[in-house]
């Protein structure tokens, strides 16, 4: 579980640099396992934003724990690191 949100994070922070006020819509995102429980624990963790709109939700990182954020990233996906600045 803690790899897959380490790979929803690192396409959020490296592929789409979705950090602070931009946000991409939650059904991008289908294809992880258990998606509803990641989300949850990394909103939990004040990691994740979430933006309801009315026809979509949209997830971004928070950028006040972009230092955490990227640690744990390239903790459970070693071969990444230093790739997210």
């Amino acid at each position: 579980m803690e790899r897959a949100k380490a790979q929803l994070m690192f396409k959020l922070a490296f592929s789409k640099r979705n950090w602070g006020a931009k946000y991409d819509r939650l059904e991008h995102y289908k294809r992880f396992d258990n998606l509803k429980i990641i989300i949850k624990e990394l909103e939990k963790n004040k990691w994740l934003l979430m933006k309801n709109k009315p026809n979509y939700t949209g997830i971004s990182l928070n950028p006040e724990y972009k230092k955490e954020i990227i640690e744990f990233i390239e903790k459970h996906i070693p071969e990444i690191r230093g790739w997210i600045k």
